[in-house]
């Protein structure tokens, strides 16, 4: 048996991966250090309460003393930790250079001194900025253009450092747009879903011309344990869902699901720097074996149906000042 730790599990992506990694990992137990931000949710793990495999730890990735605590006993490292909503980082880039940047830097420096075997840092497509045409591969330039993307693509130099001075086995993730369950409902999936079970319309940035590749975030967790089970140290790995489309498109997929007409879209005015089409090349990861299970349109159902059956899960949440304003 193996124990892992798992930085940010109360998150949307981190909570769906403890899951899925307790579900497929029998013999392996699960540390979560989560600090509980307004994203942090931890009715999101609620099953796992008294799990004999699973242990949660309340603080944060910048406290070190905290960090060597739960890296006790530890056989690797995946860091979900992050603050990650662009909008938020226009308004206050110093949180995100904490926890994104700094808290990364504590979490490698305790790994390498607790001689950690394997460290996997969660990343984005977003570090590569944007693309007219083609797809970024691993070995693109890095061309953030919001101070979110510009914490996560400074995370990404640091963690290579690692390898290339210490030779530390960390390995990167960078994954296109996620959707799916308990996504917290600032994001343009939970928030165009649930606006319209509410009976609200669904805010479009300018003329949604913007394009994005989306990716079933169950998708993305096999990817990422794939990539922590079997990718070469030092190495990065891009996961794709193969679905594009401009966020006009996703609207009107959304529309339909709802029996809506475009008289449900209202236009708002782009955000500063917004970036107009990520795309990644995704053959190194496919190399491994990964293809994604679900299709858009079965994940798209999925997750509305998720929305429908849980509106006390997220009505609360809709009332987050920041939020109300969307």
């Amino acid at each position: 048996m193996s124990k892992i730790l798992i930085t940010g599990g109360c998150g949307f992506i981190g909570s769906t991966f403890i899951r899925y990694f307790l579900q497929t990992h029998s013999g392996d137990s699960v540390v979560n250090l989560d600090k509980l931000t307004y994203a942090g949710n931890p009715s999101n793990l609620k099953e796992l309460e008294n799990h004999p495999r699973y242990s949660f730890v309340r603080g944060d990735i910048t406290d070190e003393a905290v960090v060597r605590g739960c890296m006790s006993g530890v056989e690797g490292v995946i860091n979900f930790a992050a603050e990650t909503h662009v909008d938020r980082s226009i308004q206050d880039p110093y949180a995100f250079v904490r926890t994104n940047y700094l808290g990364v830097s504590v979490l490698l420096k305790v790994a390498r001194e607790c001689k950690i075997p394997r460290f996997l840092q969660i990343s984005t497509d977003e570090v590569y900025g944007s693309i007219e045409k083609g797809s970024f591969t691993e070995n693109s330039p890095l061309s953030p253009n919001s101070p979110y993307s510009a914490s996560k693509a400074a995370a990404d130099l640091l963690v290579r450092s690692y390898w290339v001075t210490y030779r530390f086995p960390v390995l990167i993730v960078r994954s296109s747009n996620n959707f799916g369950p308990h996504q917290y409902p600032e994001k343009v999936m939970p928030l165009f879903i649930t606006n319209l079970i509410e009976g609200k319309k669904v805010p479009l940035y300018a003329k949604g011309e913007n394009v994005r590749d989306w990716l079933y975030v169950e998708d993305n967790c096999r990817g990422i344990d794939l990539v922590f089970q079997k990718g070469k140290a030092g190495e990065i790995y891009n996961i794709g869902g193969g679905s594009e489309m401009n966020n006009l498109s996703l609207a009107r997929k959304i529309l339909g699901a709802f029996s809506r007409t475009e008289d449900f879209i209202q236009s708002v005015p782009d955000r500063p720097g917004h970036d107009f089409r990520y795309s990644v090349e995704t053959a190194k990861l496919r190399e491994l074996g990964f293809s994604p299970r679900y299709g858009f349109d079965q994940a798209l159902s999925m997750t509305i149906d998720w929305y429908r059956q849980h509106e006390a899960w997220w009505r609360p949440l809709k009332q987050d000042e920041f939020t109300r304003k969307l």
